[in-house]
């Protein structure tokens, strides 16, 4: 069976309970031994008091050498035990006999107790001892003569009845203060219980710390890296697949804490902040190593407390593309491959069905040399498997569309020594032939031309198409990220072979005339594989 869990409030509580009987029984502990030895000293004090005033009254000192008036030392003491509220007020002669006592009864007996030895001998003395009246603290006081002789002694009694009752009473004020520090302990527990979950948005303690336990895991789990600032652009989160691009980029495996401006000085984190607004899917180098980079403003109550950053590597994004690309090509090559031969196939059923055997013959055999030729061409000329593949889909996807394209390989064009260079001129080819295509569909000439030149380590990219054109003030715009003329989401592919030509440290050039067609010169960079490679 689970446990349960207490709630943050019942915690409190109890905590705030324990805290407060634990401070009053020490407290009572401490006054109810302090109240005791005062409560003993001042009841030692008093009854000394009495006994010495009792035993300098000329009263006693006549009674204990005049046996005639001996009946008023009675009368003096019961006088002195009612006015300082004693216990008794006892006058014993030298042989310890008493000549008063409350009980008179209990006169011209002998001292009871065994703790008057030491007065009767001149000594004052103070002991606790229990007599006829009960258990007292009792305090005894030599009486003296003229010539400073001892003629008896006196006792005086204050019972411990008086410090049991003291006790009791410091007992019950400490209780009544008990029971009220519990019940305003309690009141102020629950009203801090109330605020602290309320400004956890009423969440308890376990729940908040399953849910940081939820969130560490997703945030180190998750591919992309992540790190995140508080409002003094310090470091207060990264992950450990930002820490793996850190690593790689050669920075410190312990960022957190570390302002970033120092950590990475070429970040822009700070100015999400100061802006309060998103960049997304921007390029960035940390040491050399690229990546591609998200940043959002964290905004709590319309205020920025931080910012946030993920990010990738981007040599893994482009292998990611590249994968993309090639299955994208082959996904367009099969399927347009596939309705030109449900073509193909049509016009042999009807041939077949008219009974036309000869033009039957003529058109198989014109269609494979057709199909050979253009194969070998490109397989024969351009060596990069990915990159002769995808030209074969271009081809198939023109022919799809009705446009007659053209590819001339004027130079044996060598596998690149870089592999990223086929991605990039798969990125260059596409956008441009896809564009030309585009460009033609209102058309009634639909016919476009790629011509590849290679010569020492320069490839030259010729694609020129009989579409529409455009005019001049248009030509510098058609590069931008999402200018377009053909609607909302697009104008992005003219962009990417930009972005691609400059990775190949290349040129572009466009030549166009409204209602003339457009010719796109691409040169870039293309260094042959070393042998062996």
């Amino acid at each position: 069976m689970k446990k349960k869990k207490l709630k943050l409030s019942t915690i409190i509580i109890l905590f705030v309970c324990v805290v407060v009987l634990v401070s009053l029984v020490i407290t009572d502990l401490l006054i109810t031994r302090t109240i005791n030895d005062t409560i003993e000293a001042n009841i030692e004090e008093k009854a000394k008091i009495v006994s010495r005033t009792v035993a300098h009254s000329s009263i006693v000192k006549s009674g204990l050498q005049n046996q005639e008036k001996e009946g008023s030392i009675q009368e003096y003491a019961l006088d002195i035990q009612e006015s300082a509220e004693v216990l008794f007020v006892v006058v014993m002669d030298m042989e310890g006999i008493r000549k008063s006592h409350p009980d008179p009864d209990r006169i011209g007996r002998h001292f009871v107790g065994g703790d008057e030895k030491d007065v009767l001998e001149g000594k004052e003395s103070l002991s606790i001892s229990k007599g006829t009246l009960g258990k007292s603290v009792r305090a005894f006081s030599p009486v003296y003569n003229e010539k400073h002789e001892q003629i008896g002694a006196v006792s005086v009694g204050i019972s411990l009845k008086s410090v049991e009752e003291a006790l009791n009473q410091s007992h019950y004020n400490i209780l009544l203060g008990s029971a009220l520090g519990i019940i305003v302990g309690i009141i102020g527990a629950i009203i801090i219980a109330r605020y602290i979950k309320r400004i956890l948005f009423g969440l308890e303690p376990f729940a908040i710390a399953k849910i940081l336990e939820e969130r560490n895991t997703m945030l180190q789990s998750v591919h992309e890296g992540v790190v995140a600032v508080n409002k003094d652009s310090t470091i207060s989160l990264v992950n450990k697949s930002a820490l793996k691009i850190f690593n790689k980029a050669g920075l410190s495996s312990d960022p957190i804490g570390i302002p970033i401006k120092e950590y990475m000085p070429h970040t822009r984190l700070e100015r999400v902040m100061e802006t309060g607004q998103p960049e997304l899917d921007e390029e960035q180098t940390i040491n050399g190593v690229s990546i591609l980079v998200n940043r959002v403003p964290l905004i709590v109550n319309d205020e920025v407390v931080g910012a946030i950053s993920t990010f990738r590597d981007k040599t893994e994004v482009n292998q990611l593309a590249e994968q993309l690309t090639g299955v994208k090509s082959y996904a367009e090559a099969l399927r347009a491959q596939s309705h030109e031969f449900m073509n193909k196939m049509h016009v042999i059923l009807g041939l077949v069905k008219m009974k036309d055997y000869s033009h039957l013959g003529r058109y198989v055999k014109d269609l494979v040399s057709f199909r050979v030729d253009e194969v070998s061409m490109v397989t024969s000329r351009v060596k990069a498997p990915a990159l002769a593949g995808f030209i074969m889909g271009k081809l198939s996807y023109a022919r799809e569309k009705n446009v007659r394209l053209t590819i001339e390989c004027h130079d044996f064009l060598p596998e690149p020594r870089d592999p990223s260079v086929t991605h990039e001129l798969i990125t260059v080819i596409g956008n441009l032939l896809d564009n030309s295509i585009d460009a033609m569909m209102d058309c009634d000439e639909r016919e476009v031309l790629m011509e590849l030149f290679y010569q020492d380590g320069q490839l030259e990219i010729v694609v020129t198409d009989t579409g529409i054109g455009m005019p001049d003030d248009m030509v510098d715009d058609i590069f931008i990220k999402g200018y377009s003329s053909k609607g909302e989401g697009r104008g992005y592919g003219l962009f990417l072979v930009k972005e691609s030509v400059g990775k190949l440290n290349g040129t572009l050039h466009v030549e166009s005339k409204e209602g003339s067609g457009t010719t796109m010169i691409v040169q870039a960079s293309y260094k042959e594989a070393m042998k062996g490679d």
